[in-house]
């Protein structure tokens, strides 16, 4: 079963650490290391993540037959914006332990919404440090930025913040923004959404966007929800 640590223990003090043993130090070394986050491998992430088939409310989950989008193909111009384009460990400042993907939509739909699904642990404390490069993004950039991909650029013109989840009082951080987008085409803005939510040593991210030009309003609360939900239980 997946240990999932929301939070570092404070431990109480005992009687021998009151009296001042020679060993105090160590044992509050043992303590926190006890207490810490656990990284979570690629099959733990696997176990917690949405399967094949899988039936999210009115969605349905698949992997990618490929690599995810968002990836190292993708960077911001400012640098600083780079957060909120992709967190793909090649272009990122923190480079996760491990990554799982998958997306969730309706399959029939050619205009719906897409959500990539991504969950990725980390190591040293990088979870928290994702999720504070993500603030500052999200404050640096909200007047816009550029993305750069592989074969075209697409404008940004406004990060504003979005809903957070339901759930996020129980999650140790949550970032959620919404973006306007100028197709790459600059004939028509479009939508997308993007929450990032912190448990100990891992990250939920949640990308929601549409080729339709009409605003999804957010990511699907249920989605979020029921991956959370999946998450907390193992």
């Amino acid at each position: 079963m997946i240990a999932v640590v929301m939070a570092l223990g404070a431990g109480a003090c005992s009687n021998e650490e009151a009296s001042g043993g020679s060993d105090d130090s160590k044992k509050g070394t043992s303590s926190a290391a006890a207490h810490a986050p656990k990284t979570l491998t690629e099959a733990q992430l696997k176990a917690v993540a949405f399967t094949e088939g899988q039936a999210v409310g009115e969605y349905t989950a698949s992997p990618y037959t490929l690599d995810g989008p968002l990836s190292d193909a993708y960077t911001a111009d400012p640098a600083r914006c780079q957060p909120l384009v992709s967190l793909a460990g090649e272009v990122s400042d923190y480079d996760p332990a491990a990554q799982v993907q998958r997306r969730v939509d309706i399959p029939e739909e050619m205009l719906g919404i897409t959500i990539d699904v991504t969950l990725r642990s980390y190591t040293n404390g990088d979870a928290a440090d994702v999720m504070k490069a993500l603030g500052r993004a999200g404050k640096g950039c909200a007047g816009g930025f550029t993305e750069e991909r592989a074969i075209a650029r697409a404008k940004y013109l406004k990060v504003e913040p979005a809903k957070a989840p339901d759930f996020a009082a129980e999650a140790d951080g949550v970032k959620a923004y919404r973006f306007t987008v100028r197709d790459v085409k600059e004939k028509s803005e479009l939508y997308e959404y993007l929450t990032v939510v912190r448990s100990g040593s891992t990250t939920l991210a949640f990308r929601g966007e549409t080729t339709s030009t009409e605003d999804i309003g957010g990511i699907p609360q249920d989605v979020m929800a029921e991956q959370w939900r999946k998450f907390r239980a193992s």
